[in-house]
């Protein structure tokens, strides 16, 4: 099976992402799209994983940890630390996950799983993003473009929408999304062969 890596992620105006390892914006429905694209698979046999830094897994609230129905992959530099050679004990900080010393690692655990694991999505940080748009295994990028600027320390790196196509999915909203006074609209990009 060819592995299919997905990125996941929201951005504003500026391309902006996150602030003091949180969201800048409060979007109830997006979080569900987020839930439902990063759940939902062809085969009820298989999960999907979910690939993301350790300061992504901080700012998951503790009682969405792990992210329920998905196999959490968390890239730490603390998963190289002698003591976590046996890699069956994370910890209680990355409990009911799997941590990794790479995202190769994290590519790689997949890989030997396919037979559970339907597709991966990269949902964060901006490193994760950076590796995962520099990723042979890379299909698709699901971008919600937040339509308004927020006060960002975190940004989404920049790709070049050249070697991408914008396609759409019929479970992919097309219209523009209003919540509050946050409008957004949903787009996707797949990687050209």
């Amino acid at each position: 099976m060819s592995l299919r890596l997905n990125i996941i992620v929201a951005a504003c105006e500026n391309q902006g992402i996150g602030i003091n390892g949180e969201l800048p914006w409060r979007l109830r429905e997006e979080m569900k799209y987020f839930s439902r694209m990063t759940k939902a698979t062809k085969s009820s046999e298989k999960q999907n994983a979910v690939v993301m830094g350790r300061k992504t897994w901080e700012s998951i609230p503790d009682k969405f940890r792990p992210l329920p129905g998905r196999l959490n992959l968390v890239i730490s530099s603390r998963a190289k630390l002698p003591w976590r050679h046996i890699r069956r004990d994370p910890g209680p900080e990355f409990s009911g996950s799997t941590v990794c010393s790479s995202f190769k690692e994290a590519i790689d655990k997949v890989h030997s799983r396919t037979d559970e694991v339907e597709s991966v999505w990269a949902i964060g940080g901006s490193s994760i993003y950076e590796m995962a748009l520099e990723s042979e295994h890379l299909h698709r990028i699901y971008l919600t473009r937040i339509l308004k600027d927020f006060e960002c320390d975190t940004f989404l790196p920049s790709f070049d929408p050249k070697k991408f196509q914008i396609v759409t999915d019929p479970v992919v909203p097309n219209e523009v999304q209003q919540e509050g006074d946050i409008t957004y609209k949903y787009e996707i990009y797949e990687k050209l062969k």
